[in-house]
């Protein structure tokens, strides 16, 4: 079993994962699953962004196209337009600052502007995506399971049990990454909650997870305020805090390592009283 390695390494930053981080969301959409058109506009995007580093995020998570169960797909005019404005405002805060695209063009115009992270819920399978990553000297890239896309993934998701296939993508990509000329200290994976998955299958990936941190890559864990916890719960969106701090929580004492969050001040407590857990050696489990 390898050991995930002790930082990632970003465009700017070299971010120490020797305690777990968070990152918050950032949806400049008119359209997200939980939060869309609230902060779809330049001004209202900085602040939020601005007060989600106030409670504690670790890195900003800026996204420009929805990517909930049947979301359509955003041109590419679109997204630059509602990223370029507001990257440009973040990215003179001296924070990490990941965007969520899939889209080659947006990532080098990103990076261009000093983006550290590309998070892509494809893991760098669209065409010249890979090609964006590999040529940047230095950005970090989060790889993200996905079945099917995100028009049909609930239509039919996955069969079966999961883990395995999960792990066996992630390292395939990775690999493919790496041997692009990619840095294993710039990976982190992401095993997709709620990306082509069953409730059951979603929460078998947190206890599964030691199966994904054997490949030795650190673990984003994107469980807020996802369909599975309303599934159990009986909870609108709008109503998940509590669970997705939870499933946080047992993500990040299976060995999550970043977790990808809306509400980061009640994560950040929770992750508190965690990190006092885990300095005195003791487990949640």
């Amino acid at each position: 079993m390898n050991t995930p390695q002790p930082y990632w390494q970003t465009s700017r930053f070299d971010l120490s994962l020797q305690r777990p981080l968070v990152m918050g969301i950032v949806n400049l959409t008119p359209d997200s699953f939980s939060d869309g058109g609230r902060y779809n506009e330049v001004r209202a995007a900085v602040l939020h962004a601005e007060s989600l580093l106030a409670q504690g995020a670790d890195i900003l998570d800026l996204g420009a196209e929805s990517t909930r169960p049947g979301s359509p797909a955003v041109s590419l005019e679109d997204e630059l337009a509602r990223l370029i404005p507001v990257l440009k405002e973040l990215v003179c805060l001296g924070k990490p600052i990941s965007i969520d695209t899939y889209k080659p063009e947006v990532m080098r115009a990103c990076l261009d502007l000093g983006a550290d992270i590309i998070n892509d819920i494809w893991a760098l399978r669209q065409n010249g995506a890979l090609e964006a990553v590999s040529q940047h000297p230095r950005c970090g890239v989060c790889l993200m399971h996905m079945h099917r896309t995100p028009q049909d993934m609930q239509v039919q998701p996955m069969a079966g049990p999961v883990v395995q296939d999960v792990r066996l993508f992630l390292q395939q990509h990775a690999q493919k990454v790496m041997d692009a000329g990619v840095a294993a200290e710039r990976i982190t994976l992401d095993p997709g909650i709620g990306f082509g998955k069953t409730v059951e299958q979603n929460f078998s990936l947190i206890d599964g997870q030691a199966e994904l941190l054997s490949l030795g890559f650190p673990v984003l864990a994107g469980w807020s305020r996802k369909s599975a916890l309303g599934a159990v719960t009986g909870l609108d969106v709008g109503q998940r805090l509590v669970a997705s701090v939870t499933a946080a929580m047992l993500a990040v004492d299976r060995g999550a390592r970043i977790v990808r969050v809306h509400d980061v001040a009640k994560t950040v407590e929770a992750l508190q009283v965690w990190q006092a857990m885990h300095d005195a050696g003791l487990s949640l489990r």
